[in-house]
């Protein structure tokens, strides 16, 4: 029974806060500083470490494989949450390995092991609001705190703090998450409204900010019994991302097709490479109205699901209608 009373102390004072924005942008600093000084709010604080919790070599492979990775973090924290003073065992299915478990276990467990309130901070880019409602679900599911902090700073500083790393993430992988990062949006998702922004470009300042946020998660901890609205909204938001992705497979496929052609027809080599720039440039500016046109047109208001499939295969057949026009444009001016 005194178990029992303990788990449920710790779920009732636990707060789960995302850490997100680009690649240095100040995240695991401004963790670090929250951990230090933790203590003086009566709190215990750790940080959950995305980039040392999920293998390098997970972000090469396929979207799935690395999406899963992910959800094994998530995993880690709901057994802890589960079982609390209980250290759990990792099942083969969780898609995360042994050693990773361990490391994600003893980032939960500290130096010292937790003890009420728990604050778990974390530290990843979490560029797209689905990935942050996950972790929203999580603490709706054990009623515990839930809050945001987005750290904003100009891409600029972002490449330069980053080549100074011993190791760094690559340039282009920045430059492409720019495109894609979509910052907290309570006027859009009313489950994001325990959320800051905070500017990082310099020192980070308002740290006693990011304190307040904190307590107040605490004390105002999620509930099962709200409405499931967002619930809706986040499953249509993974549709929508889903539809974006396969399109992007579509689209490259296309565009090796085009490309194929181009040589095939005798393209010379310097229309070849404006042809793949672009194409390139098209298959941007095509997935992003795409992506805008479901978060934003669609905006989740259809009662109605999406077809995935078909609606793969329409935006497939808009980019080919584009890449046909560009692509005979080079031919006959070759």
């Amino acid at each position: 029974m005194a178990t029992e009373e303990a788990v449920s102390v710790s779920r009732a004072s636990a707060c789960l806060c995302v850490l997100c924005g680009l690649p240095a942008a100040g995240k695991s600093t401004l963790a670090r500083r929250i951990v230090s000084t933790a203590a003086q709010h009566g709190w215990r604080a750790t940080v959950v470490p995305y980039d040392d919790l999920i293998p390098e070599q997970a972000f090469r492979t396929k979207h799935t494989e690395w999406k899963s990775h992910r959800q094994a973090v998530l995993y880690c924290i709901e057994q802890f949450l589960q079982k609390s003073e209980i250290l759990p065992e990792a099942p083969s299915s969780s898609g995360i390995s042994i050693a990773t478990w361990e490391q994600c276990t003893q980032a939960l467990m500290g130096p010292k092991g937790l003890k009420p309130p728990l604050v778990f901070l974390l530290d990843d880019n979490f560029y797209y609001p689905s990935m942050r409602y996950e972790v929203c679900q999580l603490a709706r599911k054990y009623s515990l705190g839930f809050c945001q902090v987005y750290l904003q700073c100009d891409l600029e500083s972002c490449i330069s703090r980053n080549q100074s790393r011993s190791q760094p993430v690559p340039t282009e992988v920045i430059l492409e998450m720019v495109k894609r990062l979509e910052s907290p949006n309570p006027q859009k998702n009313s489950w994001e409204i325990n959320s800051i922004t905070l500017n990082s470009t310099g020192t980070v300042s308002k740290s006693d900010m990011v304190m307040e946020l904190i307590s107040s998660a605490l004390s105002n901890p999620l509930s099962m019994g709200e409405d499931n609205k967002e619930q809706k909204e986040a499953d249509r938001l993974k549709c929508a991302n889903s539809v974006v992705h396969q399109a992007d497979q579509a689209c490259r496929r296309l565009i090796s097709e085009a490309m194929k052609t181009a040589r095939e027809n005798q393209v010379p080599p310097e229309r070849m490479r404006s042809l793949a720039a672009q194409l390139s440039e098209s298959k941007a500016t095509f997935l992003h109205n795409l992506r805008k046109h479901f978060l934003n047109d669609v905006s989740f208001i259809q009662e109605e699901e999406i077809n995935v499939e078909h609606a793969v295969k329409r935006a497939a057949e808009i980019f080919n209608d584009d890449l046909k026009e560009i692509l005979s444009r080079i031919i006959n001016d070759k």
